[in-house]
């Protein structure tokens, strides 16, 4: 043990191994800073690891690449007027600036590194000043788990496990959900089948997405000799002085059956995640959430926040969360309500059998709409997708594959809705608009005014109640088909109904931080020693949502600024990386 009392000491601890835990160690580490990584469960990659991977980054290196430069100010306009006021300037420039040089540093680090940029997914708000139609989403190409070696086995898996050989690169999931409209729909189709059969002949074990990020995050740990311990949980930060003040010097990680304290003598960084699955914790800041229905990592139970609280941090937005409409199958396996909510033929009631809103919008808006309208006492959580059966053989819906039977196929195919999801009690079938009424739960004559309306406003071609398709993001999954991608009249009878409750990608309250990502305290002052980032944060994003990878952007945007601050604050210079010593990424030629 050192003369400090402590077992271990670094320069930098890292709490946690998603997204923004690791651009932090990898920031730190090229200032020349000894680092370590402690992760609580057995499985390294976090909540970025079960996420679709995009990263939202204005001016990205990969968009300056094709000759597309957002204007910083311009984008911070935007983010001020989605955020409303709940987040200071000096967040929000940090994060404008910082993000593009956060993705440059990873580039030129590690080999790795391999970040596209494809035009067209649209920002959230892309009508908006400073919004765009051609988005900032930046991704990772797939990677063979295979280069992982031995620690393949320690990356965070998704619950849901696609079939093998099955994995989407960017833009395939849209052009996928288009299989009957277009052949390039079928084109994505028949590659999906090639990439499965490879797989079975050749062993490929290709991931995309989340998973593929963070395998390359690991890969650039293991390039830099960072060390990763898993099972390793925190259980409490340290601080120089007693009564739990002063300046936090370390934290007590338990190992191998050992409590362990573990100096830290630029700081500690916290990216441990947010408090997903707390329920008691949840429904004590948001009453209206029924069940655990988060997508988050299981981990993720609020570790972070409950120890900087224990020395004195503020909080902020604990009611709030990355939230996503979803499904809720009997055996408690969640699905993505996505695209359906694009579909051109359908419209979603609440309790009262009324639209209460774009159902095509931002799901964060989707969501909040939800919980408002919970709050007028009449049913939206859950509330429900109208459609009809010319949709479900027409478009993707619930997972379902709108092509004819396919035996032991690894999702549902054929013509007929399959049984299993009317037993189910979350899909409803009936033959008349009375008929589907009894059977979620609203007034008759209610549902039925709905529909026609709804189908007056489609043959029309115009949403002129809630404007749907309006919007270029809107517009992303519909139709490319129709005039407006997002309106089609609900055809004949049987008519479908899906239930949807209110998913979330995992909480976006949590300690309150500055521009440098310091925690604050109850007042608002520094607390030396102490950062945090990603879901361990009060999000920077507010009660909004910028665009898809509004979530991993600034955690590893503030990862890597907490990490140079924490250089800047030890007298150590970033270290400039030479791109004629760093190998080439192996998908790059």
């Amino acid at each position: 043990m050192s003369p400090d009392g402590f077992d271990h000491e670094v320069d930098v601890l890292v709490v946690g191994s998603g997204g923004g835990g690791m651009t932090a160690a990898l920031t730190a580490q090229a200032a020349g800073l000894d680092t370590l990584i402690v992760e609580k469960s057995a499985q390294f990659g976090g909540s970025t690891a079960l996420s679709g991977g995009g990263i939202w980054v204005p001016g990205a290196p990969s968009q300056r690449r094709e000759g597309y430069v957002p204007d910083p100010q311009e984008t911070f306009a935007y983010l001020k007027r989605i955020t409303d006021g709940l987040v200071s300037d000096e967040r929000l420039r940090t994060y404008v600036d910082a993000a593009p040089q956060m993705m440059d540093f990873l580039e030129k680090r590690s080999r790795w590194f391999e970040f596209v940029w494809k035009p067209g997914y649209a920002d959230y708000y892309p009508e908006l000043p400073g919004g765009s139609a051609l988005g900032s989403t930046i991704n990772v190409p797939a990677i063979d788990l295979r280069e992982l070696g031995d620690e393949e086995q320690h990356l965070l898996q998704p619950l849901a496990l696609a079939p093998k050989g099955i994995w989407f690169a960017p833009k395939d999931l849209r052009l996928f959900y288009q299989v009957r409209q277009n052949w390039r729909g079928k084109a994505v189709l028949v590659k999906l089948i090639y990439r499965m059969v490879r797989a079975h002949l050749l062993g490929d074990r290709m991931a995309a997405i989340g998973q593929s990020l963070m395998a390359r995050m690991r890969l650039a740990l293991r390039e830099h000799d960072i060390p990763l311990w898993l099972d390793a949980p925190m259980t409490e930060l340290i601080c120089d002085s007693d009564g739990g003040e002063g300046r936090v010097v370390g934290a007590v990680i338990e190992r191998d059956g050992r409590a362990l304290r573990i100096g830290a003598r630029g700081g500690v960084i916290l990216a441990a995640g947010g408090f997903d699955h707390d329920m008691d914790w949840r429904r004590e800041h948001l009453p209206e959430l029924e069940k655990d229905w988060s997508f988050g990592n299981p981990a993720a139970t609020g570790d972070g926040i409950r120890a900087g609280e224990k020395v004195g941090a503020g909080t902020d937005l604990l009611d709030e969360a990355w939230w996503f409409p979803a499904m809720c199958w009997p055996d408690g396996r969640l699905q993505f309500m996505l695209n359906e909510r694009m579909m051109p033929s359908q419209f979603v009631v609440n309790g009262a059998g009324e639209r209460f809103i774009n159902e095509a919008a931002p799901y964060m808006d989707f969501a909040h709409a939800m919980i408002d309208g919970q709050r007028t006492g009449v049913t939206h959580i859950p509330c429900w997708l109208v459609t009809d059966m010319r949709s479900f053989h027409r478009y993707v819906v619930g997972g379902h594959l709108p092509i004819p039977k396919i035996p032991f196929a690894p999702v549902p195919t054929g013509w007929k809705l399959p049984k299993a999801w009317l037993e189910s009690g979350i899909v409803k079938q009936a033959d008349s608009w009375e008929g589907l009424a009894a059977q979620i739960g609203v007034p008759p004559e209610a549902l039925r005014r709905t529909a026609t309306r709804f189908n007056e406003l489609a043959h029309k071609g115009h949403d002129d109640d809630f404007d749907r398709g309006d919007s270029a993001y809107d517009n992303y999954y519909g139709d490319p088909t129709l005039p407006n991608p997002n309106l089609h009249p609900i055809g004949k009878p049987p008519y479908l109904a899906f239930q949807i409750i209110l998913g979330d990608l995992g909480t976006s309250g949590g300690l309150r931080t500055d521009e440098h990502a310091r925690v604050l305290d109850g007042d608002d002052r520094v607390m030396d020693g102490l950062y945090a980032v990603g879901n361990n944060a009060a999000a920077v994003m507010g009660r909004s949502y910028a665009g898809a990878g509004a979530t991993i952007g600034p955690a590893m945007t503030f990862g890597y600024v907490a990490a140079r601050h924490v250089a800047e604050k030890s007298s150590s210079t970033i270290e400039p990386t030479d791109p004629t010593k760093t190998p080439s990424s192996p998908n790059r030629r």
